[in-house]
């Protein structure tokens, strides 16, 4: 490894039916291929959760959301550590059965992968999952009670010792809906994504920790006709697996402000020169991969403004229609995550792309006014 770390940030938005990465763990290849480029790769949930497969990369840093967006904008960073303490939080809608099967999993997680769990908690009341869709197609969705999620991660922090959550929510069943049948045939968006967003948004907004999530929901009937990219979700019960895995080793936030009253507030900027060796700092990020049509997101349009190389993948077709130009991000267009791949290893090796074409256009001269 050299001096510097190359460091590449991956985003593939979540609930934006994005042409890879919008379903069953399928940016998952290329989050593997990208981490033999980089030596410290930092993507999201949505990237590298699979339901029940996964892979642990040793060089990639599992970050949610909303902790992306405040690295990005330089409010917080990130500081990898070598085991988190999961706290399991589980919604009092879901069944007796159906709860069992995610317990049964939290064990098989501890027994077979040595995970480090705490006790588990049951919400004080149903936490009332909607799911909504945009004009646009993308997916959201909204919480009855956030009330009873933030106490039960409350009681796993400060009771049980908890440095990361995996929160569990009885999300409605509705086999019939077309939005899952294309959603199942990788046609469409996933129902389900938005919602997922706002639940772990709030417990890592409220309390600066880790946290995942994974619906609960009733098995599907099968389908002959199901496409691979959908099929990780088919098979089990549960989607927990992959979460917990993520969350063993995620990164925790360093932030200049404690929390205070569990309510969450305004940031000054992160500082590498107030933190401890080996903390990571949006300055240390030296390139940016994102679907060429989803540039509108926080942490696309904070790093949009740093020194890091930005690549657009255009095969990366998304329900968006936010590419980098309209917000004046300069930003390298490719056509593929392959082609992507080999500007990461021109970019590192501090060459232009262009030096490695058939024609390179003659040095201009500059005229100035």
């Amino acid at each position: 490894m050299s001096r510097y770390p190359y460091t590449v940030v991956l985003i593939v938005p979540t609930g934006i039916g994005a042409a890879i990465g919008g379903y069953a763990g399928d940016a998952l290849p290329v989050a593997k291929a990208i981490a033999q480029v980089a030596d410290r790769l930092i993507t999201h949930p949505n990237v590298l959760n699979g339901a029940q497969l996964y892979w642990s990369l040793p060089n990639a840093l599992y970050v949610e959301g909303y902790g992306l967006d405040r690295f990005a904008c330089g409010e917080w960073g990130l500081r990898p550590v070598y085991q988190n303490r999961i706290g399991l939080l589980l919604d009092r809608a879901i069944e007796p059965d159906l709860r069992l099967r995610h317990l049964q999993a939290a064990d098989a997680a501890r027994a077979t992968l040595g995970l480090n769990l705490t006790e588990y908690v049951i919400t004080d009341a149903p936490l009332g999952i909607e799911l909504q869709t945009a004009p646009s197609g993308a997916t959201w969705g909204s919480l009855r009670n956030p009330d009873s999620l933030l106490r039960a991660a409350e009681k796993l922090i400060t009771q049980a010792g908890a440095t990361a959550i995996a929160v569990v929510a009885r999300f409605p069943d509705d086999p019939d809906s077309l939005a899952l049948q294309n959603y199942r045939y990788a046609q469409g968006v996933d129902p389900l994504a938005g919602a997922e967003a706002i639940i772990s948004h709030l417990i890592v907004r409220t309390f600066h920790i880790p946290c995942a999530h994974a619906p609960a929901l009733s098995p599907l009937p099968l389908d002959a006709h199901l496409s691979p990219r959908a099929a990780a979700e088919e098979l089990g019960y549960t989607f927990l697996p992959c979460v917990l895995v993520g969350l063993s080793q995620a990164p925790q936030f360093v932030t200049p402000s404690p929390v205070t009253d569990h309510q969450a507030i305004a940031e000054p900027e992160f500082s590498l020169a107030q933190s401890n060796p080996g903390d990571i700092g949006s300055n240390q990020v030296n390139a940016v991969i994102v679907p060429a049509s989803a540039c509108g997101g926080s942490a696309i349009l904070s790093l949009g403004n740093c020194q890091a190389q930005i690549i657009a993948v255009e095969e990366n077709s998304t329900q968006m229609q936010a590419p980098p130009e309209k917000f004046g991000i300069r930003a390298l267009r490719v056509h593929s995550y392959l082609e992507a791949l080999g500007v990461l290893v021109a970019h590192r090796a501090g060459i232009v792309p262009q030096a490695l074409k058939s024609i390179v256009d003659p040095i201009r001269l500059l005229n100035r006014d």
